[in-house]
């Protein structure tokens, strides 16, 4: 049987070269194909990074907003205008018998962040104090005192281990509830410290008394939570991630007897900085919040900027929140009389690498509604 060689020539697979070009083209094609799955993975990244920025500034500012809401809740007053016989006007304040920070019964202090170089930028920290009540802190007279016994005209909504505050004048005392006796007169609550407690004064029953604080934590770039009851007792929850700073400044009005806000102000210096006086805290009607949400994807090259903004006009780009608002010179209808810049937000003392990140800017403005619907007896 003969072979036809030419056959067996013609048909005897891929040549060295041949397999090299195809191996060549292969590998091209594979490239090619890897660089475009790259990049659309990094779009995708990019997009999903943005996306769940804006979720995470869509929360942030909607858990400090609604605890703003309740801000200084139940501090109900139980006199008129010119008679210190309101929480809110209490100047002096002892806590188990001691000596207390009268800021415990601020609805709100906001503290001034302090940048830290290659640590943490100026974040600031808003604190929100506020009760727990199911009677709304309407204070009850009281008629007689022996001991640690208060007999008063009602004690409905206080239960035992509530926190109690007792008002005479301008002289305040927080205390605990340890025991409740009676539903009808005579009725009395038992305190475990009698501090200010006296015929005629007020007292109240507040629930649980919280501190509640939200601040960043730098360290894992979570907004948290932390919450401090009235035995001093801190617990510390994280909110929500990819938030990296946090703006808050007061709205103030021109008397505690007005809600109108007639300027905006950082809690820096003599009269805002630290815990503002009785008088000062009593003018603020208001407090405005931005939020700062970072896509967690850095880029390889610088996408984001600082904010340039001059004292009156909008910001014209980079990282910015309000606008400043100039004081009004009556030719438009400003409520605004003083000056009030917006806050600057600075990330380079924190991140060197800061302008490699997306971000996004949330802002909003909170009434503290407890010292709105007070103002006619402040």
């Amino acid at each position: 049987m003969k072979f036809n060689k030419s056959y067996i020539n013609n048909n005897a697979g891929f040549t060295l070269i041949e397999l090299l070009v195809g191996m060549a083209i292969g590998l091209l094609v594979a490239l090619v194909i890897v660089q475009v799955l790259q990049i659309f993975e990094t779009q995708k990244r990019s997009t999903t990074g943005t996306a769940d920025a804006q979720t995470n500034g869509s929360i942030a500012l909607y858990n400090i907003g609604r605890e703003l809401k309740v801000a200084g809740f139940p501090l109900m007053p139980a006199g008129s205008a010119g008679v210190a016989d309101s929480p809110l006007e209490c100047a002096t304040l002892k806590k188990a018998g001691a000596v207390a920070n009268i800021g415990l019964l601020s609805p709100v202090v906001i503290t001034n962040g302090v940048a830290v170089a290659g640590v943490s930028p100026d974040s600031d920290t808003v604190t929100i104090h506020y009760g727990t009540s199911q009677s709304g802190g309407v204070a009850s007279k009281i008629g007689a005192l022996g001991g640690t016994i208060a007999t008063v005209s009602s004690n409905f909504g206080c239960a035992v281990n509530d926190v109690t505050l007792v008002y005479d004048g301008d002289d305040c005392a927080l205390s605990t509830v340890t025991a409740v006796t009676g539903t009808a007169d005579p009725m009395s609550v038992t305190l475990q410290n009698t501090s200010v407690a006296a015929v005629g004064a007020d007292l109240a029953c507040l629930g649980r008394w919280d501190t509640v604080a939200y601040a960043v934590n730098q360290a894992t770039g979570n907004l948290e939570r932390s919450v401090t009851d009235n035995a001093g007792v801190t617990d510390v929850t994280p909110v929500v991630a990819g938030v990296v700073n946090l703006q808050a400044q007061y709205g103030v009005s021109a008397s505690a007897s007005s809600n109108q806000i007639v300027q905006w102000v950082e809690p820096t210096g003599v009269t805002w900085g630290a815990t503002p006086t009785v008088a000062n805290r009593n003018l603020i009607k208001a407090v405005r919040i931005a939020v700062l949400a970072r896509n967690a994807k850095p880029e390889t090259y610088a996408v984001s900027a600082a904010c340039t903004q001059a004292v009156s006009p909008a910001p014209t780009s980079g990282i910015c929140a309000w606008q400043d608002v100039p004081a009004s010179t009556g030719a438009l209808p400003s409520p605004i009389t003083t000056a009030s810049p917006a806050p600057v937000i600075s990330l380079s003392p924190g991140n060197a690498n800061w302008a490699r990140y997306h971000y996004r800017v949330f802002e909003t403005i909170i009434p503290l509604r407890n010292m709105v619907w007070s103002k006619d007896t402040l």
